[in-house]
């Protein structure tokens, strides 16, 4: 059974945010697919008439329960995911912002399973995308 994000005719804009706290990253455990139990930085879709930036201070307090300051872009990456028949069933251009926790207390949102943050030596045991790992790394790369 497909949700209504698969199969599209076009991409869909996602916006993620690498947020740090006493240089700690805060992750969120995904609760749906695609990626359904793997750790993620809080990040979403890009609403019709909403900036890039809105989206990520909303996906920050909507799945993780915190807002944010000192947003910075990051980078952009393209997820393309294939069915078991070959045929694309997700295709999400992502944005990925650098950000500093600014105030709240980390609790999952609808659609995640826990939260919490972590070290870059506990990156090693989290079951997480590449692109996900990659991500945490230049921005801790940038802030040094």
């Amino acid at each position: 059974m497909s949700d209504h994000r698969s199969y599209q005719k076009r991409p869909i804009v996602g916006i993620g945010t690498v947020i740090w706290k006493d240089g700690k990253v805060l992750l969120i455990k995904r609760g749906k697919a695609p990626g359904l139990g793997d750790w993620s930085i809080p990040g979403g879709a890009q609403e019709l008439g909403e900036t890039i930036e809105a989206t990520a201070h909303r996906e920050a307090l909507e799945e993780a329960g915190c807002c944010i300051k000192n947003l910075k872009f990051l980078r952009v990456v393209d997820e393309l995911l294939h069915d078991s028949s070959g045929n694309l069933e997700y295709h999400y251009t992502l944005i990925d912002f650098d950000a500093d926790w600014a105030s709240g207390t980390p609790s999952p949102g609808e659609h995640e399973t826990d939260v919490g943050f972590f070290s870059l030596d506990d990156l090693a045991s989290l079951q997480m995308w590449d692109e996900t790992r990659k991500a945490i790394v230049l921005s801790a790369e940038r802030r040094r």
